[in-house]
This record gives structure tokens, C-alpha cells and sequence, in this order.
């Protein structure tokens, strides 16, 4: 780290000799001592307090992994506000990225397109939401089975019980869930107004 005597004071120099050479205390001093102001000076630039204060960690992350090859040229109060102001705008920059890419995809994207996706998402919602249906043990041993991707042997030994339970249980679930797929379907092809 190459410090400038003539613009750093000597408590900023003592400060910056701490954090490279590693010492812990100088630098959560220092993080203490910073982040509230530079947490409120962020948001001047991002909506939101999280991701203001995000920006700020980030400042004090690369900070400290680059502190054996930081230049600071200026006080150590102005390096950070910069850095602060630099990494805001860079997280608007990529906000407005992923934006415009939204507003690309909308605009493709047919009316058919986002129904067919709409659906897609309704019917895995209400898939999940027969399986919390499902009495509990049942919905304990199916989603050991099909998400969990153990074994009915494994659920049997993990659970103390046989394995021809585990199976009558998975049964169960299949059988109970084909139902809800049926009337699933049914509400699709007839529409909502059916039920």
C-alpha cells in the first residue's frame, strides 16, 4: 500500500499501516466508525437500505482484500466516500442492464408465451399445495422419495418404520395426487368458472 504523506493525515496513515499488515481491530474500527454515514450516503443513489448497505460491505471487502496493493492519494474519509459513490453506480448500471433485458424479453415474448407460463406456474403451485394436502406421514415419505432422493429402503431405516409402509404411503401419495392433476386438468380445459 503506497500511501502520499503530504495529503494523508498521520491517524489516517496509522490507520491504513494497521489494516495491511492485518489487524483486525484497526479494521473493524475503522468499518465502525464508517458505515453508518457511508450506509446514508448510499442511499442518495440506491432505493433501497439493504442494497445501500450492501454497497458498503462491498467497499470494505475489497478494501481489505486489496490492502497490500491500495494507493491512496487522498484522506481515507475521501477514498471511501469515492469508492462508495463508484460502487453505487455501478450497481445502478447493472439494474438498468437487467432491466432493459426484462423489457427485451417482455416485448418478445407473445401473449401465448406468458399465459403458457402463467399456467405453468399455477399448476406447480397447486401441485405443491396438494401435497401439504397430504396427511403428514404420507407427505413426509413422498418428499423424502421424490425430492430427497432417497430410497424406499433408506426412508424405511430412517424413519423406524418397514419398508412395505414407505411403499403403501408413496401409493397413497400417487394415488391422491393423480386426483388433484385430474381436477387440475379439468380446471384448465373448462376454465376457472367450473369450480
Amino acid at each position: 500500500m503506497r500511501l502520499t504523506e503530504s495529503t494523508l493525515s498521520k491517524i489516517d496513515e496509522a490507520i491504513l499501516v494497521g489494516i495491511q499488515r492485518g489487524d483486525e481491530a484497526v479494521y473493524k474500527t475503522l468499518f465502525t466508525e464508517y458505515y453508518p454515514v457511508l450506509t446514508t450516503f448510499a442511499l442518495k443513489y440506491v432505493s433501497e437500505i439493504d442494497t445501500a448497505k450492501e454497497v458498503v460491505q462491498e467497499v470494505f471487502i475489497k478494501l481489505y482484500r486489496k490492502r497490500e496493493s491500495l494507493t491512496i492519494q487522498q484522506s481515507l474519509k475521501a477514498y471511501l466516500f469515492k469508492a462508495v459513490y463508484r460502487t453505487c453506480l455501478n450497481v445502478i448500471d447493472q439494474e438498468n442492464r437487467r432491466s432493459r433485458h426484462y423489457q427485451e424479453a417482455t416485448l418478445h415474448q407473445s401473449d401465448t408465451e406468458y399465459t403458457d407460463c402463467l399456467e405453468e406456474a399455477e399448476a406447480t403451485q397447486r401441485i405443491y399445495r396438494a401435497i401439504e394436502q397430504l396427511p403428514e406421514q404420507c407427505q413426509r415419505i413422498f418428499t423424502m422419495n421424490r425430492f430427497e432422493g432417497l430410497s424406499n429402503q433408506a426412508i424405511a431405516d430412517q424413519l423406524n418404520i418397514s419398508k412395505r409402509t414407505v411403499e403403501t404411503q408413496i401409493s397413497k401419495a400417487l394415488k391422491l395426487l393423480r386426483k388433484a392433476l385430474f381436477l387440475l386438468t379439468v380446471y384448465f380445459l373448462l376454465g376457472s368458472n367450473f369450480f
